[in-house]
């Protein structure tokens, strides 16, 4: 089995080809400003337990400034109205289940546990949920993002708002930059495993957001430094989807979490973090941002 590349490889990497790391003075605002629905650690076992008993169920996990999450339950047989968004791009992550997307001008598939789907701007999607099952899902969009959609009948009352026909010029279907309508975790992971790629992997890219698949080993990395306090994002929070395994997260002003599959994890701007993987077993977190290029801000006494 060929070693995935750690996250210290990954900086190294990017540095080779930028250019070496020059010091030079950043703003450090207060670390670890939690503004609700936001906190450190969303557990999914402990959603799922809130919403016991229930069929359907919503829960709003991340909706700042840059980009809105949202954990979605769906009944068996369940299906979301055909609708579009005009400006953004809306991706969605299979916790649980099966689901049947059909995306415009793709040919409708059945994503499962660790498909990771998305559709572009002014493309029409729905989506149902198959099988016997309930299905999970963590849908993400731009913040502020609007939905049109095909029939007035379909469209929900919105607070402040009126609803009315309109027509418009659109490209639909227009993925550009790798971006793909839908990707398994396990194709992923296997080219990770077998060495066809290396580091990270770009699964969404838009102007404003950013989806990247980090897997590996807790057994390929340095030993663990706990006095590592990692780097901080001066413009943007990020959040993490744990899609396998544990990660490991010191948070500056919170302390160690160790989350599980299914959870998210949320750091705030201004706020130094340093996820790891953890376990004996792979472990993968989708990182989540609404930049494509994140800026990673470290200590400029670090490996002095």
């Amino acid at each position: 089995m060929k070693k995935t590349i750690s996250m210290p490889a990954i900086f190294a990497l990017a540095l080779a080809v930028s250019g070496p790391a020059q010091e030079i003075w950043a703003p450090k605002g207060t670390p670890a400003k939690y503004v609700p629905p936001h906190k450190p650690h969303t557990k999914l076992s402990e959603l799922k337990a809130k919403h016991a008993g229930q069929a359907e169920w919503r829960e709003l996990i991340v909706d700042d400034e840059h980009l809105r999450s949202e954990y979605i339950q769906m009944r068996p047989g369940a299906k979301t109205p055909r609708a579009l968004h005009p400006d953004t791009r809306a991706w969605w992550v299979v916790v649980e289940g099966q689901v049947r997307f059909d995306v415009e001008k793709t040919e409708p598939f059945v994503a499962s546990r660790g498909s990771m789907v998305q559709a572009p701007m002014q493309a029409f999607f729905s989506y149902e949920v198959t099988g016997d099952r309930p299905a999970l899902v963590f849908e993400t969009n731009i913040a502020g993002a609007k939905t049109l959609y095909a029939r007035q009948a379909d469209a929900p009352a919105l607070p402040g708002l009126t609803l009315m026909p309109v027509r418009f010029q659109r490209a639909a279907g227009v993925y550009g930059r790798n971006n793909r309508p839908h990707v398994t975790f396990d194709e992923v992971a296997k080219q990770l495993e077998e060495g066809q790629v290396k580091g990270t992997q770009r699964i969404v890219e838009d102007d404003r957001g950013a989806a990247n698949f980090i897997y590996g080993y807790e057994k390929n990395l340095p030993p663990l430094n706990p006095s590592d306090r990692g780097h901080y994002h001066p413009e943007c929070a990020e959040y993490w989807l744990i899609m396998r395994g544990q990660i490991r997260y010191p948070i500056e002003g919170v302390g160690v979490i160790v989350a599980d599959e299914g959870d998210v994890v949320y750091v705030p701007k201004f706020t130094f973090h340093a996820p790891r993987w953890y376990g004996p077993g792979p472990s993968c977190r989708l990182a989540m941002n609404g930049y494509p290029n994140i800026a990673h801000l470290f200590d400029a006494g670090e490996g002095r």
